[in-house]
């Protein structure tokens, strides 16, 4: 045992923990989020690494993927989404995700009282929790051949409960019952209005699964730590993790931050040093790097906090500079004619930092626009 010192009071800390700052905290997120370095592993690997990536926005999740793979390319993603390795589903804080198929069953199972609890707080806002058991044994008649959009699904559920609120209706059964988006030949593969599939029939088996918040706790934590249990919790909705921690004590290292707070963390994950570079990087809308700790400022200056996180619950497309957010972008289309990535830095861009900025500009709006006759990159003064 050694004693660190932070600030007026001292600290037992294990033989295997550290005293970690903000910057180096910022670093060891990076690196296990292949964003200090791309990796060369395939997109499923990747997705499970990452406990699956966010989806709301159908490109965000290529994007994502764009940005920590070495040299991919759409049907680098596309094709396990169409052979069903990787699925898009409601997932971590009652989201859409796409995730491992192999990964779903436990994920739902070990996130259903998130979506429970999600179910009840909307439902207590409009006039009560409805019948859950009839709407979900409906919808899973009405999908079990062909997969069906919600519009007609809901159809469905207003035909059981005329005097039923069809928003909280859906809702019981987007939470109730494990589905998955049909993936179409849209470019990103999934349309704005989408059909859905029972996950059970999608999958070809039986998606049941013993729930495993140990197993998600570890897996956070190779992905998105070091961190706190509330920091898990702050990733997946989830309640009362401290015991699931504390049960995880013995097998875990334990780091501390400037201020004392226990930071925990899986054996052999990486640690660069404070001043590791991190080459500028883009990130999708919705990015769970930015989403995955209680204390953003690992990422995002407080200064430029609603610049990121926006009305709505949105999250901008963000790009990264020297490991922080340091201005938001979109790509916006002028038909196949040209393809403009519009970038607004919160500061002037040393000369250094934009030339840098730019080489990944182009590629990603290239990527962003295959069928652009001409891309431009345009950075905002």
């Amino acid at each position: 045992m050694q004693v660190l010192r932070s600030g007026r009071i001292w600290y037992p800390v294990g033989v295997d923990g550290r005293v970690l700052t903000r910057r180096g905290l910022n670093r060891a997120t990076l690196a296990r989020q292949h964003l200090l370095a791309r990796t060369g592993d395939d997109v499923a690997t990747v997705v499970g690494h990452l406990v699956g990536l966010q989806a709301q926005a159908a490109m965000a999740p290529f994007v994502g993927l764009w940005t920590r793979i070495k040299d991919l390319t759409r049907d680098d993603v596309a094709a396990p989404i169409g052979s069903r390795e990787i699925v898009k589903a409601t997932l971590m804080r009652g989201t859409l995700h796409l995730a491992r198929a192999a990964d779903y069953p436990v994920l739902r199972s070990t996130l259903q009282p998130v979506l429970t609890a999600a179910l009840e707080d909307v439902a207590s806002r409009r006039g009560g929790v409805p019948d859950v058991p009839a709407l979900v044994t409906a919808a899973r008649e009405l999908l079990a051949t062909p997969p069906r959009s919600f519009t007609e699904i809901t159809a469905r559920l207003t035909e059981l409960e005329p005097d039923g609120d069809p928003g909280v209706m859906r809702y019981a059964v987007r939470t109730h019952l494990p589905l998955v988006q049909v993936p179409t030949s849209a470019p990103w593969c999934f349309p704005g209005n989408p059909v859905w599939s029972l996950a059970d029939d999608w999958l070809g088996g039986a998606t049941e699964a013993p729930p495993d918040g140990a197993a998600l706790v570890r897996r956070y934590l190779a992905a998105f730590g070091p961190a706190t249990a509330k920091d898990v919790a702050t990733w997946c909705y989830l309640r009362d993790l401290d015991a699931v921690v504390a049960a995880l004590r013995d097998e875990l290292v334990v780091h501390r931050d400037e201020k004392g707070t226990e930071l925990f963390d899986v054996q052999g994950a990486p640690l660069p040093d404070d001043d590791a570079d991190a080459p500028p990087r883009f990130l999708p809308e919705f990015d769970n790097l930015l989403l995955s700790h209680t204390d953003r400022r690992r990422f995002v200056p407080e200064e430029h906090r609603k610049r990121v996180f926006l009305p709505g619950l949105r999250v901008a497309a963000t790009l990264l500079v020297d490991g922080s957010v340091a201005g938001t972008w979109t790509v916006e289309r002028q038909g196949k004619k040209l393809a403009t990535l519009r970038l607004s830095p919160f500061s002037p861009l040393p000369r250094a930092t934009r030339a840098a900025v730019l080489d990944e500009a182009e590629p990603l709006v290239r990527f962003a626009a295959p069928d652009a006759r001409a891309v431009a990159v345009e950075v905002a003064t």
